[in-house]
């Protein structure tokens, strides 16, 4: 059986084995997310054999519902998410959906806390597990209320944990993101959690942690001798960090107005990619030891002050433009956003981190909506050759190696370097030429399928207790410690550039990066071809 061999599974979870036993208390059931990416990813759980015999799913929701109509709506839902195709294994439905019980109530009536107490308490009863896991797929603004009524009905016991070892039920709580809107309110938050729980109870989930291709960013960093020596300021001139999205604001007009680009992306997403992408190696491949690196990494990125923030921050918001062929709305014309609104939907920073491995190397990360492409990327651009040996006509078409790490879409990594051009030109005459050609490793060709979905990663994550692909509470504070200056000065009174909804974004962008004679890579919309 070879690599490329399409019954091979992408995932390792197989090996890992399944889930815990558990009970998931869901608690937003009938929202979006649990809609388009919770229930796709329990379903392929149940599907591939990783989810517990002994599950339960308990959802809660303010609409009314009762168990067998909740059933059927998440069939609905599986009928209808992209993960699935449209193609639901009736086998694989039961397994989810067999015990599944609804609670309907409002969050902030203690009586539904009591009511989930005593559900969970029936279920364990009649023979289910007693081990709690809550998935909190609510907003932001409702955590803190959630959590401390959770904890004082009963139904979220204080539990100890240690890493790699569980002696006793267990009971796990999954928030999802944003976790505070900076430092402050993260701190606080964090406060408040850790009243109530201890560390390892809380996953703190970030989707693009899941991934396999950022996943896979450890293994190719540490597990290949030829690449690691070559990861620092001697041989790296620069690295760049792109989350493109073709897409508007759509309906999150209002939450968007309170959260803009930096908080939406780069608090989390960004800064997760930044610190896998050049943390120093971890001690061993654990939670505690691949996070200890990731928030040293993070407490080394240099911060700003009022003269950095001119040179290294770029704002933009999308006007009205093309995509795809499609006319589109300037982003103050969408619904629920301000007419005059100066929240950007774009942004490009320059930053540095201080210490001995990456010393003077910048770091261009840049994310915003309606631009011409969807695309996520790691490019890493080596110093150039020396050009002193060969003559003039190959130094004009010699360029630096480039390594890229696409995440999504055509998830992939392609390295470039220099070949000569075929011809008669055999030794150095003048007509020599060098030009750059690709190898190229595509998981959709090689491993026989694309990477399963993240959120399946992540759920089965927290089910076997490995919190490696979660934040940690001094991970969150570490990264809104870097944005929050740039959130400061995303306001008001910088108004940021308009760029043409469907282009690359704002010209200044381009400019910040021609100040240190560089250049953005160009949004390419699939893994470029090998040669």
């Amino acid at each position: 059986m070879t690599l490329s061999d399409p019954g091979i599974r992408l995932s390792s979870n197989a090996e890992r084995g399944t889930a815990d036993d558990c009970t998931l208390v869901l608690i937003g059931a009938l929202g979006d997310l649990a809609r388009r990416k919770l229930y796709p990813a329990l379903y392929r759980l149940a599907h591939d054999g990783l989810l517990a015999q002994n599950f339960t799913l308990v959802g809660v929701d303010r609409m009314p519902d009762d168990d067998a109509s909740y059933a059927s709506a998440i069939g609905d839902a599986l009928a209808t998410a992209d993960d699935t195709g449209g193609t639901v294994d009736p086998a694989a439905l039961g397994r989810l959906t067999r015990g599944a019980r609804y609670i309907r109530g409002d969050l902030t009536d203690p009586a539904l806390y009591r009511n989930i107490n005593t559900t969970l308490q029936a279920v364990e009863a009649s023979g289910g597990s007693a081990n709690r896991m809550f998935y909190l797929a609510i907003p932001p603004s409702l955590f803190l209320r959630v959590v401390e009524a959770l904890s004082s009905s009963g139904a979220a016991p204080r539990t100890q944990e240690v890493e790699e070892f569980q002696q006793g039920p267990w009971t796990r709580l999954i928030i999802e993101k944003p976790f505070g809107r900076d430092r402050a309110s993260a701190t606080a938050l964090n406060a408040e959690l850790l009243a109530r729980f201890t560390e390892p109870q809380l996953y703190r989930i970030d989707h693009y942690l899941g991934k396999e291709t950022v996943q896979n960013i450890l293994a190719f960093r540490f597990a290949n001798a030829i690449f690691e020596p070559l990861w620092d300021r001697g041989s790296i001139a620069s690295v760049q960090i792109t989350a493109a999205e073709t897409v508007g604001v759509e309906t999150r007009g209002s939450y968007y107005e309170e959260a803009g680009v930096v908080r939406d992306m780069f608090q989390n997403h960004l800064m997760q990619l930044l610190a896998t992408t050049a943390m120093e190696p971890p001690g061993a491949m654990t939670a505690t030891a691949v996070r200890d690196e990731k928030v040293k990494l993070l407490r080394a990125v240099r911060r700003f002050d009022p003269v950095a923030l001119r040179n290294c921050v770029v704002l933009g918001q999308y006007d009205a433009g093309s995509v795809d062929g499609v006319h589109v709305p300037a982003y103050r014309d969408e619904p629920s956003v301000a007419p005059g609104t100066a929240t950007p939907t774009y942004a490009a920073l320059r930053v540095f981190v201080d210490n001995w491995r990456w010393e003077g190397v910048p770091f261009y990360l840049r994310s915003g909506k309606r631009l011409s492409t969807r695309v996520s990327e790691i490019a890493i651009r080596f110093r150039r050759a020396p050009g002193v040996l060969w003559p003039r006509a190959a130094r004009r078409t010699m360029d630096a190696n480039e390594l890229v790490v696409r995440i999504q879409p055509d998830e992939g990594i392609t390295l470039s370097f220099q070949a000569k051009r075929p011809g008669a030109a055999l030794s150095l005459t003048p007509q020599m030429e060098l030009s750059p050609v690709r190898m190229r490793f595509s998981y959709a060709e090689d491993f026989g399928g694309a990477p399963g979905p993240a959120y399946e990663t992540l759920l089965l994550d927290a089910m076997l207790g490995e919190a490696t692909l979660f934040a940690r509470s001094d991970e969150v504070e570490q990264a809104w410690s870097i944005v929050d200056p740039i959130v400061a000065v995303a306001g008001p009174d910088r108004r940021p550039e308009l760029y043409p909804a469907g282009s690359d974004g704002p010209v200044a962008a381009n400019a910040m990066l021609a100040a240190d004679g560089a250049f953005w890579r160009g949004l390419v919309s699939g893994l470029p071809p090998g040669r």
